[in-house]
């Protein structure tokens, strides 16, 4: 069997960082782990052709190779995702689909004509598909309510990657997560009790990395990889010896949840480690609207302490935020800016809440009649896309609390601001020269283009550009790369803002910053 995988583009998206990627030579921020870990299982004497369409589109030799199309998906990847299938059908070829979004939404794949959908975990249902390959079942779909022993998990095929593309490389220790977030998919999709590898394969992994080539940053997929604490510090205490005997090859960014700041022991081994940064879930500073989405593990301590300790700690933070929460009320946008500057989180993550399939918010909303349904409104799926339900206040104040956080916190002189202020918080890790490690002939390139953009070409913050730098150079050295990648990021945060309000004027009809609504607007807000 002759089988193409198929990765789907991505549209642009908040950490798509396409105008950093344009400025480092490089095509896409982490590899699709999924796909990889699919191409594993299937069996050795298939020939197989994997393409990420985000680093390098299939040919149409390879079209014409190929018996079957295998597609992995996530929500955004929706228009690709489809557009991929309709032409594999066109072709004649067999189609077999998987992931987040046909997991989610598998009505949408057999509406495109997908033959096969592999839906859940892989582990199990790639198993079901192939034998139903083997006894010329000409379509199927393969579901599960078990949840697979991720310790048998095969290896992902990252030979087949193109590695040199990618700013990151990516490995997963856990599914799952603990808690019961009303608006999150993850536990509908991977269950409540995470499940681990074992630190022995966690190591085969990278140890595989590390014989192929790969020198660099390695971003943990799980989505909360702290959730089993227990068995990621087992996991963390033989990582350490294995990076101190090769000379800390890599850095490693994750997600976790904010009761990371209450464990000082797990914090004390990720920054060992090599760990340089985390992404959490803070999604507003808001109490009332914590308790209303369920997210109890953020109202224990104050946030703004649970940052601080993070940083202390010798951990970058990245975040998401979200608007639209049930009960909101007014400034719920102006009290994200203020956390954010009280924190000086660089790179905040703004989003509007979206009901997403299968999610108890999405249950809850359909039984309350809230959910649109083909209204135009919106689509499940879509960036920067206005709520697919009924909020409790005016849709429009909530768009324009969005749109105008989003243009004011990456405003170019706030952003650099909060860069500075957040290399200067983080006590440096000893264990590391470096915090995030980038290729040296791609860095001299991207540090030229940003030093010529930021330091020459744009006026407004030269100055500041450059008194930052200084003071960077000489007070905290071994967080110079931090502070200009940051600064490089910023390039597509300049950009990403403008596209952002573009969507929501679009779907307004007018620009919430300069324009009152019109009445149709307020009669929609209104239900």
């Amino acid at each position: 069997m002759k089988a193409l995988l198929l990765y789907p583009q991505f549209p642009k998206t908040f950490w798509s960082y396409d105008r950093f990627m344009e400025m480092a030579s490089l095509k896409a921020t982490i590899p699709p782990l999924g796909i990889l870990t699919v191409a594993a299982l299937l069996p050795q004497d298939w020939e197989i052709r994997f393409r990420d369409r985000n680093v390098t589109p299939e040919t149409e030799a390879d079209w014409e190779w190929c018996d079957i199309v295998i597609l992995s998906a996530m929500l955004a990847q929706k228009p690709d995702f489809h557009a991929m299938i309709c032409k594999a059908v066109q072709l004649g070829k067999k189609v077999a689909v998987g992931g987040p979004y046909p997991t989610s939404v598998p009505q949408d794949a057999l509406d495109s004509g997908a033959d096969y959908l592999i839906l859940d975990e892989g582990e199990i249902t790639v198993p079901m598909f192939l034998e139903a390959i083997a006894q010329k079942q000409p379509e199927g779909i393969f579901r599960t309510a078990e949840k697979p022993d991720v310790t048998l998990s095969p290896i992902p095929r990252f030979d087949l990657l193109q590695r040199d593309q990618y700013l990151m490389m990516a490995i997963q220790f856990s599914r799952g997560c603990p808690f019961n977030c009303e608006f999150c998919d993850i536990i509908s999709l991977y269950g409540r009790k995470p499940r681990t590898k074992s630190p022995e394969q966690t190591l085969a992994e990278l140890q595989t990395l590390y014989d192929l080539g790969w020198r660099g940053s390695i971003f943990v997929v799980d989505d909360n990889f702290i959730g089993n604490q227990r068995n990621v510090k087992l996991m963390l205490r033989e990582l350490i010896p294995w990076m101190q005997q090769r000379q800390y090859p890599f850095t490693f960014l994750t997600e976790a949840s904010v009761n990371l700041a209450e464990d000082a022991e797990l914090l004390d081994l990720m920054a060992k480690a090599g760990f340089y940064g985390v992404f959490l879930g803070i999604e507003t500073p808001d109490q009332d609207s914590l308790q209303v989405t369920r997210k109890v593990q953020n109202t224990r301590n104050p946030l703004v302490e649970a940052c601080r300790t993070i940083n202390q700690a010798g951990l970058m933070i990245y975040a998401g935020f979200i608007l639209g929460f049930d009960g909101e009320r007014t400034g719920a946008g102006d009290r994200i800016q203020a956390f954010v500057e009280a924190t000086s989180i660089p790179q905040p993550m703004l989003g509007i809440l979206q009901a997403l399939p299968n999610t108890a918010l999405w249950d809850r909303l359909k039984q309350e009649q809230r959910l649109f349904q083909n209204q135009g409104v919106t689509e499940v799926g879509d960036q920067n896309c206005l709520m697919n339900f009924t909020p409790t206040r005016p849709l429009a104040e909530v768009a324009k609390e969005y749109v105008q956080a989003l243009w004011t916190m990456y405003e170019p002189s706030n952003y650099l601001k909060r860069c500075f202020q957040h290399c200067l918080s983080i006590t440096p890790n000893p264990q590391l020269q470096q915090n995030v490690y980038f290729p040296p002939g791609k860095s001299f390139k991207l540090v030229a283009r940003l030093l010529w953009l930021q330091g020459i070409k744009r006026a407004g913050n030269r100055v500041q550009f450059w008194q930052q730098l200084w003071t960077i150079f000489r007070t905290k050295p071994q967080f110079l790369n931090m502070y200009l990648g940051l600064c490089a990021a910023g390039e597509h945060f300049l950009e990403y803002r403008t596209i952002a309000r573009q969507r929501i004027v679009q779907q307004l009809g007018y620009d919430p910053l300069v324009t009152t609504p019109p009445e149709k607007v307020l009669v929609m807000s209104n239900g």
